[in-house]
């Protein structure tokens, strides 16, 4: 059974505008960019079918575009699909916090960091420049390294903060092993930025390692 012989009531498509995204599952949020099955066979029963494959939802689509065309019922064109829903759902949470809106948490940020960087296979350092009153004035990935590790310059960041006028800064870096914990070399890393910040009169807000669950906020150990 494809899915134009489902009931209406049952197709992913009319669901989402009946009921909200929210009550899409992750097999039937990925038939949409699917559309079909092989052969014209049924897109959820595909879709569930290489998430169960990959092992989850995360690691399907943290394969690239080529590693997405391997996959039976995934051509270049769906993988490009994918791949630029992706990345538009980047873009718009980057415009949704880069548009002069405070940041009224922690949580906030970490949430920012968590979408921005988890899914990365590699170790990405990563920054938000805040104005006095912790407006987001500039962001980006000042380092990217291998699996496991990123060389993190502290004179590099004080320097992109002064040349864009920071008053404060948020740090973030990912954990590709989605483990979270905050490492010894972590911690000596926070100490020396917050110190290399503070003899140009910027503070060092938070630092937050990211996994594959919550971010883990170094400010609320009292490390920062």
């Amino acid at each position: 059974m494809t899915l134009h012989d489902w009931p209406i009531t049952d197709r992913p498509r009319e669901r989402l505008h009946a009921l909200g995204v929210e009550a899409l599952s992750d097999a039937e949020l990925l038939a949409l960019f699917l559309g079909t099955g092989p052969r014209g066979s049924n897109a959820v029963a595909h879709a569930q079918a290489l998430i169960q494959r990959c092992g989850g939802l995360r690691p399907l689509l943290d394969r690239g575009p080529r590693e997405l065309t391997a996959l039976p019922g995934i051509g270049a064109a769906r993988a490009a699909l994918i791949h630029g829903a992706l990345a538009l759902a980047q873009r718009h949470l980057q415009a949704e916090l880069v548009r002069g809106e405070a940041l009224t948490s922690p949580r906030q940020a970490g949430d920012y960091f968590r979408r921005w960087l988890r899914a990365s296979p590699f170790e990405r350092f990563a920054v938000l420049f805040l104005d006095n009153r912790h407006r987001v004035i500039a962001e980006g990935v000042l380092f990217e390294g291998s699996i496991d590790t990123a060389t993190v310059h502290p004179r590099v960041v004080v320097q992109r903060a002064l040349a864009v006028n920071a008053a404060a800064v948020v740090v973030g870096h990912n954990h590709p092993s989605g483990v979270a914990e905050p490492s010894a070399a972590d911690r000596t890393l926070t100490h020396r930025l917050k110190e290399a910040l503070a003899l140009v009169e910027i503070r060092l807000l938070d630092h937050f390692v990211i996994g594959d669950g919550p971010a883990v906020s170094m400010a609320e150990r009292g490390w920062v």
